[in-house]
């Protein structure tokens, strides 16, 4: 018998969900936005390595992402369903956080070795945390305002973790820097690590803080199922707006990866000063605050959810093609921050917006199959973003690896020299940042349009048959 109870979601258990996501962007913004630069500028990796580790990573989660969501789906505990894992996840990625950023003196082959498995690690215990974080979303409520609003809250705070990440990280790292590995703009190995150390504490800090304000509620318990790739694919099959939502999220987030991931090595390799990006971030921040009131104001203008995202990725496409002209080309920096806003504002609805879709696909695949797997639908958003980061890392390491990057500067700390790149190099580095990524979000904008049906008549049919299902369900308890 499934268990369904009824709770009025209240604006502090909102707030209380929602700050569990800074802790988590923390180690996200650490990991895609700063470990390509710390891996091949500051421990000068080969671009090869990387461009070969990146993939066999995302093979292995696309067995553990989806296994841990039918861990999730199973987990039956006197404090819930998701919060455990939350905690645990946290716990668990806020180590391998510390341990990816810190070399321990290694170099050579071991150094690789080492960099390989803290690699893999950091992607399976953030999957711990991540799943069952997001997989409550769905649980909160059917309504599509609610649901629109807890997407909100919940995306409102993971862009202050981010935020977090991109405005302080190159103000912080120059005053926890220290040793012989300091470069020109005061930033080393050891800097890294202590940031990242920082970070964990304040991702398992942020985890118990949201598993002790948040209440789950409206959770529903089916059958508990074996793992079996033959479920998963069943899952994914008989879904096909989750493959298509797969399909046109990790184009558009492998844009927006390629921007965050390479701007830092932009600010210091191309701009000449990395403490920079502080205002490109925190401008991008303002951006991203106004972006998150998008989806509520042209909602109440009466626009359904597929001319909003539309909206969002127009936007987005536009800031990022300004963006390209006053950066790589004029290189009038002021102005491509300014432009940064138009960009953010795009992608933090975009972002909302995706949240809300997953959230539809999980009643999509109940009405069609009568069978919700909210956590293994949700695991997919880990691992679209898995492989969004795949797209960014072979984009960006590739790029750098045809104008050796790595060994220019590895030439350099060799004469002792600060590291530096010539003109070619900065061009590329340019174009990775700013012209790839509005190609992608062009192409991601085709499949969305052309494909996704979860709007309109189909989303009232669902939430209809949601709502009269979850009342007929109570109604039994209650007899």
């Amino acid at each position: 018998m499934e268990k369904i109870r009824k709770a009025k979601l209240s604006f502090a258990n909102m707030v209380g969900y929602g700050v569990g996501a800074i802790g988590l962007d923390l180690s996200y913004g650490m990991f895609y936005s700063f470990l390509s630069h710390y891996l091949v500028t500051t421990l000068g990796l080969k671009e090869g390595f990387l461009l070969l580790l990146t993939p066999l990573a995302r093979i292995w989660d696309g067995i553990n992402d989806p296994m841990m969501g039918t861990i999730v789906d199973n987990t039956r505990t006197k404090h819930g369903k998701y919060r455990p894992w939350i905690v645990i996840g946290a716990l668990c990625n806020a180590v391998v956080l510390f341990l990816l950023f810190s070399r321990f003196g290694l170099s050579g082959t071991p150094l690789y070795i080492y960099v390989a498995v803290m690699y893999v690690l950091w992607g399976m215990t953030n999957t711990l945390a991540d799943i069952p974080y997001w997989s409550m979303i769905p649980s909160f409520t059917s309504e599509e305002k609610e649901r629109n609003l807890v997407s909100t809250v919940a995306r409102t705070f993971s862009g202050l973790g981010q935020g977090i990440i991109m405005v302080l990280t190159p103000i912080i790292l120059p005053r926890l820097s220290g040793g012989i590995d300091t470069d020109a703009d005061g930033y080393s190995a050891a800097g890294f690590s202590r940031w990242a150390g920082i970070c964990g504490i304040l991702l398992v800090l942020f985890a118990v803080i949201c598993v002790l304000v948040t209440k789950e509620r409206n959770v529903v318990y089916g059958e508990k199922k074996k793992f079996s790739f033959k479920q998963i694919f069943k899952v994914i099959k008989g879904n096909d707006q989750l493959v298509i939502f797969m399909v046109f999220a990790m184009l558009s987030n492998a844009g927006w990866y390629l921007t965050s991931g390479t701007a830092y090595t932009y600010f210091t390799m191309v701009v000449g000063d990395g403490e920079k990006q502080s205002l490109f971030g925190m401008i991008g921040a303002v951006g991203s605050v106004v972006g998150l009131v998008v989806i509520p104001v042209l909602s109440k203008l009466g626009l359904n959810k597929r001319t909003i995202y539309t909206f969002s990725l127009c936007t987005t496409i536009t800031g990022y093609v300004l963006m390209f002209i006053f950066g790589p080309i004029l290189k009038i920096t002021i102005a491509l921050d300014i432009c940064y806003i138009l960009a953010s504002i795009g992608i933090a609805s975009m972002f909302v917006s995706q949240t809300v879709f997953l959230a539809d696909i999980v009643d999509y695949g109940e009405y069609k199959n009568g069978e919700r797997n909210e956590s293994i639908t949700f695991s997919m958003k880990g691992f679209l973003q898995k492989l969004a980061y795949t797209i960014q890392t072979i984009i960006y390491y590739g790029g750098l690896a045809l104008v050796n990057y790595s060994a220019q500067i590895n030439e350099c700390k060799a004469k002792g020299v600060d590291p530096t790149v010539n003109s070619q190099t900065q061009m590329a580095i340019g174009i990775i940042a700013f012209a790839v990524p509005p190609i992608l979000i062009v192409l991601s904008l085709i499949v969305f349009r052309s494909k996704f049906k979860l709007y309109g008549e189909l989303s009232d049919k669902i939430h209809y048959f949601i709502t009269e299902k979850r009342a007929s369900e109570f109604q039994e308890e209650l007899n």
